[in-house]
């Protein structure tokens, strides 16, 4: 075919409008479930649980926290999850058992507080493992599939959310209950469309921390907790379902869907810093109509936040083959401390001063001064594909396969940035290291037909070879037997 042929079939309109309509299997929204069945279950605002002057809330999130940092520092031994049976029996028992007790506290006010504290704990460790285990799916997809699945399933927590209000109240239990079963069943038959080898490997990656990432989401969670009551307190919406939290999430699925691989992740983090800071000026400023509009962008905020950390952390995992039990446990555990401390901080700023300057207003600054904080962390990296602070550690993997690919996502780095490779070249140029066909490369970047041989043309020319043999000499993997 010539090269002329090439290029009407690169361009080609029909070829462009099916990727702009990409299917999306049911089954990778299942996370979409659990996290309605948070909201409905700790928060939310819709089920009138008994004021028993417990914090639930808060409980939950502890647990949650602490489950996710045990589950961290346990990973070498248990992970990974998705191969373990038991853990999604206990998963599946306790979420549904915490269903069960936050509902009965409806039922038997006068035991509601042990009820509700039995609720929040069981929730917190169920809930710790179905993250965990989403956590390492996602870990096995491209940033592209991530993206469009990740928005896409907020979309659907919200929907269920809102479909969920009209029940009546057994009806409700009944189909809350059913929810963390529902998540495990898509959660099992997605792991089931993975390709066995891109599944997670139980052998060990030593991987340093990648602080600026987890810095990064710490510093907005933090913010986002001191302005978190406002947005329960309408009585309306939870974290889940928030107006600002469908926008984002439907910007980031239009935006990935229309553009695919050209769409610009820095875009995600370019909405969040703006919507946070109005957030906080708003409130003063307007007054009650400010708070409602703060709530949408806060809400915005801490949503398009979260879809680039998730982003950025399944991208490692994916790229590097680090554990997604370990990595995301510390990510999320830290995270929900800082929220947690946020929340406290706001409300101990109702009722303190610092001199002549509102408890309120002093919690505001030291929120803006997080989200400042985060932005320069953000500036200082702004390399979405990179490691974010993180390096491979000496002597931490025992399977030569993940040795050899640490290597060569290693060398392939170096060659592309000697070369002034893109982002997306350099992906191309990992994957052409490994021994992956074009159409391999194009299913597995989620771009069109012909893209990929554009892609490896601009390569060979930039670092002036003609071959893949010519490349291997290059990268200096020919004896080395790279991973299929």
């Amino acid at each position: 075919m010539s090269s002329v042929d090439e290029n009407v079939k690169e361009n080609d309109p029909l070829k462009s409008l099916s990727f702009r309509m990409p299917t999306i299997p049911l089954e990778f929204l299942g996370l979409g479930v659990y996290r309605a069945w948070i909201e409905i279950g700790f928060v939310g605002s819709f089920v009138p649980y008994p004021d028993t002057g417990f914090a639930t809330h808060d409980l939950f999130d502890m647990a949650l926290a602490a489950m996710l940092l045990i589950w961290a520092a346990l990973s070498r031994r248990v992970g990974p999850f998705f191969q373990k049976r038991w853990l999604f029996a206990l998963c599946c028992a306790t979420m549904t058992l915490s269903t069960c007790a936050m509902f009965c506290s409806l039922w038997l006010p006068d035991h509601a507080l042990l009820l509700e504290a039995a609720g929040a704990l069981l929730g917190g460790v169920g809930t710790s493992v179905m993250i965990l285990m989403w956590s390492e799916l996602y870990g096995c997809l491209n940033p592209l599939r991530v993206a469009l699945y990740y928005s896409c399933s907020i979309l659907v927590g919200a929907i269920i959310v809102y479909v969920y209000r009209g029940f009546q109240f057994p009806w409700l239990f009944v189909m809350t209950a059913i929810l963390p079963a529902v998540a495990l069943f898509a959660l099992q038959r997605s792991f089931g469309k993975v390709p066995e080898p891109e599944r997670p490997s139980s052998s060990w990656v030593s991987f340093s921390v990648p602080w600026r990432a987890i810095l990064l989401m710490a510093c907005y969670a933090f913010a986002y907790g001191t302005l978190e009551p406002t947005l329960y307190g309408s009585g309306m919406f939870g974290a889940h379902s928030a107006p600002g939290t469908v926008l984002v999430a439907l910007v980031v699925l239009v935006g990935v869907t229309l553009q695919g691989r050209k769409f610009d992740f820095n875009i995600i983090y370019k909405m969040g810093l703006p919507l946070m800071v109005a957030a906080f000026l708003l409130i003063p400023i307007f007054g009650y109509s400010g708070t409602v509009v703060s709530n949408v962008c806060v809400a915005g905020a801490y949503t398009g936040l979260s879809i680039l950390i998730m982003l950025i952390c399944a991208n490692i995992c994916y790229r590097y083959g680090v554990s997604a039990v370990w990595l995301f446990g510390i990510e999320r555990g830290v995270r929900l401390l800082c929220m947690f401390a946020g929340r406290q901080l706001a409300a101990a700023g109702h009722v303190f001063a610092v001199g002549s300057v509102s408890g309120d207003t002093a919690v505001a600054f030291l929120a803006i001064a997080a989200v400042v904080m985060g932005s320069f962390v953000f500036l200082s990296t702004r390399d979405f594909g990179g490691t974010w602070g993180a390096t491979f550690l000496d002597g931490g993997t025992e399977d030569a396969e993940l040795l050899r690919k640490q290597e060569i996502a290693d060398r392939c780095n170096a060659v592309a940035t000697e070369h002034g490779l893109t982002a997306r070249e350099t992906e191309v140029l990992l994957l052409l290291a490994q021994k992956k066909t074009v159409s391999a490369i194009e299913e597995e970047l989620f771009i069109a037909n012909g893209t990929a041989k554009a892609h490896v043309r601009h390569i060979y020319q930039k670092i002036g070879i003609h071959s893949r043999e010519e490349l291997f000499d290059v990268l200096g993997i020919d004896g080395l037997s790279p991973i299929s």
